[in-house]
């Protein structure tokens, strides 16, 4: 994989605004998600701004970065991929309440979407949390539900799956071969 200082800007961008930032059910530094994102599309692509992308998906949602910013310092591909990929948090409700109507309109995207990227973009940051979740899942079992907004494993299997259908067009790549065992371990 070769790369330009943009992408190592990038990392650097992430790293300095998750800063402090764990993961949900393992309680991980936040920044080993992204740079596993990365890593995962550069298994399927060289395109160096997907990987930036990659390295940037979670950081319009989750932190107080302004999407602008990225267009401006990452250019415009890069902005439309991380944007494509940026759920509504909905942050004046409880997340509990807004969890299903949030996951519909993001899947709504990934669905009508004709741009091959995005859902690289996709597959990549959902097999990076599948995998996660299959680790905790065997360690947890069925408590391991109790650690998301959603409590209900139908409701998540439902959504990985959908995924699973709507990237489908990958479905020549390690990476969705991948996602599709994990999400059938944990499902299934």
């Amino acid at each position: 994989m070769e790369t330009t200082n943009r992408f190592e800007e990038a990392v650097m961008f992430a790293t300095k605004y998750h800063q402090g930032q764990k993961r949900k059910i393992n309680n991980a530094p936040f920044i080993i998600h992204p740079m596993e994102v990365a890593t995962i599309i550069s298994s399927i692509t060289t395109d160096e701004d997907l990987m930036i992308a990659g390295v940037l998906h979670d950081i319009v949602e989750d932190t107080k970065v302004n999407p602008l910013d990225i267009k401006e310092k990452f250019g415009e591909k890069v902005y439309e991929l991380v944007i494509s990929e940026t759920e509504n948090k909905k942050k004046e409700l409880p997340a509990e309440s807004t969890w299903l109507e949030r996951k519909e309109s993001s899947l709504e995207v990934l669905k009508n979407t004709k741009d091959r990227n995005v859902k690289i973009l996709w597959l990549s940051d959902k097999l990076s949390n599948i995998r996660s979740l299959y680790t905790e899942y065997l360690k947890m079992g069925e408590d391991i539900w109790m650690c998301f907004h959603q409590h209900d494993k139908q409701m998540h299997r439902w959504y990985y799956m959908t995924i699973l259908e709507y990237v489908s067009v990958l479905k020549d790549t390690p990476a969705y071969k991948e996602y599709e065992l994990l999400v059938h371990r944990v499902f299934d």
